[in-house]
């Protein structure tokens, strides 16, 4: 009688924490056979299997505990792999690309930990090539200064969307002793979304001051983005600005093309991209230019010419092909790379196959 009891209570205690709460767990297998020429030395032309070109490979976790009175608990822990040796991405951490817990609430949502920045998420939504693959809006575009998409020791705060409009704001300390400042990242969005068309203006501070290395310098990027759905295409356009020390770094700093000089860092920068999405069939068409204008006395401009296709075997699974330029003017040194490396050359060719699950 009593181990029945307590069967009973078990089964019980078990289902009410069903109701209550839900662990999902997800991931992303992307491989493709990558192409790229045009550097020298150790950069020169190769052909390799990387992992994550269109999409970074990934495992996660991510749940949601209901709380009563419209909040809940929520959490995400996202691993990068190399699907090609097994290895870690992100620089070998366990959750690289995200790791993060809060509380959602009818005022809006709270999280803490590692997060995209809202200007790397802005200029990933209107990339026709997804922020993946040699089309690669990166190429030329910086996501936040230092070309990172996340920030560590991140506050995050999502509004709720009130006539198509929301806002978020994210704050990274940069534990730095005796100085709050130093390092110290900063970053919001602001969304209108009305049928077709969706706008977002976002921007991001961060301070270039270490714990090693005193410096009084910032980089700023900021970042207005549209995207316009006519039904039979989708058209792209984003105008990023990006200004101060280490606010647009290329990819490769290993000054990939062999100049006598090595090519300088923009601190002074605007880019435009215009892009297009045509779905055709069980497929859609990429295209994108990008076009790269260095304010500053060396004047390092860059173009970037990118075309492809996406072909969908399921709703999960799809085939790739894509190929990107870039020119380089006086001494410019972008590279083409792709989702999670940062190119050899200034050609690269694109063929894979990407699983979600």
């Amino acid at each position: 009688m009593k181990k029945t009891m307590l069967a009973l209570a078990l089964s019980a205690t078990a289902g009410l924490a069903a109701a209550q709460s839900n662990v999902t767990v997800y991931g992303i297998f992307d491989m493709a056979l990558v192409r790229e020429s045009g550097g020298v030395g150790a950069n020169a032309a190769a052909t390799r299997l990387t992992s994550g070109v269109e999409s970074g490979s990934r495992l996660g976790f991510r749940g949601t505990e209901d709380l009563g009175g419209g909040m809940a608990a929520i959490f995400l822990v996202e691993n990068g792999f190399q699907g090609d040796t097994g290895a870690l991405g992100q620089g070998g951490l366990l959750f690289g690309r995200q790791a993060y817990v809060g509380l959602q609430t009818p005022a809006g949502t709270i999280a803490l930990g590692r997060q995209y920045t809202p200007q790397y998420l802005a200029v990933a939504a209107v990339d026709p090539f997804g922020s993946g693959t040699a089309g690669d809006t990166k190429n030329l575009m910086a996501s936040t200064g230092n070309s990172a998409s996340r920030m560590d020791n991140a506050v995050r705060y999502i509004s709720p969307t009130v006539n198509g409009v929301n806002a978020e704001f994210v704050y990274g300390a940069g534990e730095v002793g005796g100085d709050s400042q130093a390092g110290r990242q900063l970053g919001g969005a602001l969304a209108y979304l009305a049928g077709p068309l969706t706008l977002r203006l976002a921007t991001h501070y961060r301070n270039n001051d270490t714990a090693t290395v005193h410096d009084n310098s910032s980089a700023r990027n900021s970042v207005l983005t549209a995207l316009y759905d006519f039904g039979v295409l989708k058209a792209h356009f984003a105008y990023g600005v990006d200004k101060g020390m280490n606010s647009a770094l290329p990819r490769n700093l290993n000054n990939p093309f062999g100049y006598a000089v090595a090519p300088v860092a923009s601190t002074d920068s605007n880019v435009v991209l215009l892009g297009v999405t045509v779905p055709q069939g069980l497929g859609t068409w990429l295209g994108s230019y990008i076009r790269k204008n260095d304010k500053t006395g060396y004047n390092q401009d860059a173009e970037q010419f990118a075309a492809g296709y996406r072909h969908y075997l399921s709703k999960r699974t799809d085939l790739y092909a894509v190929y990107a330029y870039i020119r380089n003017k006086n001494g410019a040194g972008h590279t083409v790379g792709s989702s999670i490396e940062g190119g050899t050359g200034n050609r690269a060719v694109n063929l894979g196959i990407r699983h979600i699950f």
